[in-house]
């Protein structure tokens, strides 16, 4: 996406390959990462920090996010590892005094149900934080992956759940795929929404895709990249008329 491309919004909202503005109420369904989209850390760094080890793991998750990583569960695997013996009551530190829903997050989330949109939560992060991120947004459901706790540590593993293991970029597209199959809506009625490269996938799935404060791959192929404000900034670009 050229930062130079006249846009009609102001500075830091970008848009490409659609004319805008489009209306809220012709999308079905909006699906939303967590980590550094809908709130404002990378939770598997700030648990990293209880164990000494967040630098080691923060540039493993900047190399996933960037792209860098091809294999995104190798990555998350490779964290997980280093958070072996963390205490469980690390979780509720990190959730208790570091994570805040980024700016415009509740006001987006609530425009978008009141305009009749189901709400998705799909990260490549953990339950732990992704249930407490959902009923604090009322949001309809969610995706993640399941940190294992054994004796009130954790073990440094992942729980294998019904639909797989890891919570991936393909993982996410075909959430937001099965999704809307159960809707039964079209993918072109579904808003994706994140900043890493995990994401791409159900950013070209739906119908529109918006970047938030993301990385330069992902800004460069969204349709919406939100570089400067809150994610309630999409709300200029799709309006709740």
């Amino acid at each position: 996406m050229n930062p130079s491309a006249p846009t009609p919004f102001g500075p830091g909202l970008n848009i490409q390959g659609f004319n805008a503005p489009l209306r809220l109420h012709d999308f079905k369904l909006i699906a939303f990462d967590m980590d550094s989209t809908l709130i404002n850390i990378e939770c598997v760094d700030e648990i990293a920090d209880a164990a000494g080890r967040k630098a080691e793991v923060a540039a493993i998750t900047e190399a996933a996010m960037r792209g860098e990583i091809k294999d995104y569960k190798d990555s998350l695997r490779q964290r997980v590892a280093l958070l072996q013996g963390v205490p469980e009551s690390a979780l509720h530190e990190v959730y208790q005094h570091r994570l805040r829903l980024n700016p415009g997050a509740q006001a987006l989330v609530q425009a978008c149900q009141r305009a009749g949109l189901k709400t998705l939560l799909v990260s490549g992060g953990f339950t732990f934080f992704t249930d407490r991120i959902r009923d604090l947004l009322g949001l309809d459901e969610t995706r993640s992956n399941v940190l294992e706790v054994a004796n009130g540590v954790l073990t440094g593993r992942l729980v294998d759940q019904d639909w797989g293991d890891i919570c991936d970029g393909e993982e996410k597209r075909r959430k937001l795929a099965q999704s809307c199959t159960q809707l039964g809506i079209a993918p072109a009625q579904a808003i994706a929404m994140g900043d890493g490269a995990n994401d791409l996938p159900m950013m070209g799935l739906a119908g529109l895709s918006v970047a938030y404060h993301a990385k330069p791959a992902v800004r460069a192929q969204a349709m919406v990249s939100i570089e400067e404000g809150g994610l309630d900034r999409l709300l200029e670009v799709v309006q709740p008329v």
